[in-house]
């Protein structure tokens, strides 16, 4: 394959995903430094790419496109890049592809019966593995055409950050981030206060952050109540690129499994991460300087590399790969609702040295 003068990475996943996907778009900078490199992606997740050194152009479309999105953007990538690359398994984000570009790399299907078209039109391929990191599984798309890898993940970037920290003041604060997507993936509220309370006790400021859902907004109102009058609640009223600065300068972060932890590992603050149902081997946060190209967590059991603590729901069952345990987003999780915050408060001690 010749060298490519354009390039487009498609990248149409959740905000978490979208920032797995910057070390293959930085290595894709290193390593043609004059390209044209843009991405396409949802319009729901640009705020993750927010000043992002390494890319031209951001491309958006509805999460929910209608025909009428699908046919205006088809009749803008036609043939208008010389690469592009696929970071998921989808038929939708594939079929993008085969319009954009004469040159296509990318993940296919596991089974050979449902993705053998998609290894058909590619000129390279893998195969999506559940056993592989999703950093590590876009840097090996990159191998296929010798591309080097760089795993730094880059955090979105802003300078209007003189309001926040006019709002955080002086003191020496911890960030908590309470709410995921998904109910499957919620620890109890019971112990987020605790902690809360805990971390009060140490001298830390709370510091809640949240998206601008109001579902998500209210969830978080209601533990802020509960919570020192000091407390401050930013669920709804910063950017992400302004939440990055927020932690780039954190005593420590506490989150369940969501796209804000992967982000605060990202900036180096110590980061507690409540995991259950979810595979740690594919899904957990990207330790800060983690630069080796293995999986940096196993699959069972609470672990620790650089920056992240993983704790983990302690459930036979664990990880199970499913969506709670009756098998929908909006169910729960017992492995989740049975961490104790003791576990949590030990881990607290041995990042404060307390």
């Amino acid at each position: 394959m010749s060298k490519p003068r354009k390039i487009l990475v498609i990248a149409l996943r959740y905000l978490g995903d979208v920032l797995l996907t910057t070390p293959l778009i930085r290595s894709l900078r290193q390593a043609y430094p004059d390209a044209q490199l843009d991405i396409l992606l949802y319009a729901n997740t640009v705020a993750m790419l927010e000043g992002n050194p390494d890319i031209n152009q951001l491309i958006c479309v509805p999460s929910k496109a209608r025909f009428a999105d699908n046919w205006a953007l088809l009749r803008q990538l036609r043939r208008r890049y010389d690469l592009a690359i696929t970071t998921q398994a989808g038929d939708r984000p594939f079929l993008y592809s085969l319009f954009a570009a004469s040159q296509r790399i990318g993940i296919v299907p596991t089974k050979p019966n449902t993705g053998w078209w998609k290894r058909f039109f590619l000129y390279r391929w893998l195969e999506y593995d559940e056993n592989t990191h999703t950093v590590l599984q876009h840097l090996n798309i990159l191998a296929l055409i010798n591309v080097p890898p760089c795993f730094e993940l880059v955090p979105p970037q802003t300078d209007d950050t003189q309001a926040l920290n006019q709002l955080v003041g002086n003191s020496a604060y911890a960030v908590l981030h309470t709410h995921p997507q998904w109910t499957y993936k919620q620890w109890t509220i019971a112990g987020w206060i605790e902690i809360g309370l805990y971390l009060h006790e140490l001298g830390l400021k709370l510091v809640l952050t949240g998206g601008t859902a109001q579902a998500e907004i209210d969830y978080v109102a209601n533990i802020a109540k509960q919570l020192p009058e000091d407390t401050l609640n930013l669920a709804g009223r910063v950017s992400l690129a302004q939440l990055t600065h927020l932690l780039t300068n954190a005593a420590l972060y506490i989150g369940v499994d969501t796209g804000i932890t992967h982000l605060s590992a990202a900036t180096n603050v110590p980061v507690i991460a409540l995991y259950g149902p979810t595979n740690p081997v594919k899904w957990a946060p990207w330790p800060y300087c983690f630069e080796q190209n293995t999986n940096p967590f196993s699959k069972i059991g609470s672990q620790t590399v650089n920056n992240i603590h993983l704790l983990q729901g302690e459930k036979s069952c664990v990880p199970c790969h499913l969506e709670g345990c009756d098998k929908h987003q909006g169910s729960r999780s017992v492995c989740l609702d049975t961490l104790s915050p003791e576990r949590v408060k030990a881990t607290i001690r041995l990042i404060l040295n307390k």
